[in-house]
Parts: structure tokens; C-alpha cells; sequence
């Protein structure tokens, strides 16, 4: 039972990441240069899953749910800057 919640925090870190940061980057984002350079989701990714890292050590949040934030906040990002491509 504790696997199941672990991964449904995990799971849901990942969408949270990856819905708020293109939701963000779209509205609020929108004219910054630098955010829509080939690197910014690399970058956005790795600071996020290093901010969240020391919250692993809470029981049900694991290194897992970290990265995946990370993943989920570049993905985002990248997503959001195809879209601003494909309106140009």
C-alpha cells in the first residue's frame, strides 16, 4: 500500500511539474527571451529536481518523485516553447 502512494505522489509531482510550468511559460513567459533558448529546459529541470531533492527524505516522497518533478518542469517548458514556435 505504501509502494502505491509512493508512486501516486511520484505520478502526480510529474503532472503538476509538466501542467503549471507550460500553463506559466504561456501566459507569464511569454516575451522572455532567454526562456525560449534551445537550453532553458534542461536547465529549468535540473534546478527544480535539485530544489526538491532534500524532501526525499520524507517517507512517502522519494528521489523518484524529485526527478520527476524535474522532468515534468522540462518537459513543460519544451513544450511550451514548440507551441510558441508553431504560432510564429
Amino acid at each position: 500500500m505504501f509502494e502505491l502512494l509512493s508512486l501516486a505522489v511520484t505520478v502526480g509531482a510529474g503532472i503538476f511539474g509538466y501542467v503549471t510550468t507550460k500553463d506559466f511559460t504561456k501566459r507569464k513567459l511569454r516575451f522572455v527571451d532567454a526562456v525560449h533558448s534551445r537550453p532553458a529546459p534542461v536547465i529549468a529541470g535540473v534546478v527544480v529536481a535539485a530544489v526538491a531533492s532534500p524532501f526525499a527524505a520524507l517517507p512517502i516522497i522519494g528521489i523518484t518523485a524529485a526527478l520527476a518533478l524535474g522532468a515534468g518542469v522540462g518537459l513543460g517548458l519544451r513544450s511550451a516553447q514548440k507551441e510558441r514556435h508553431l504560432l510564429e
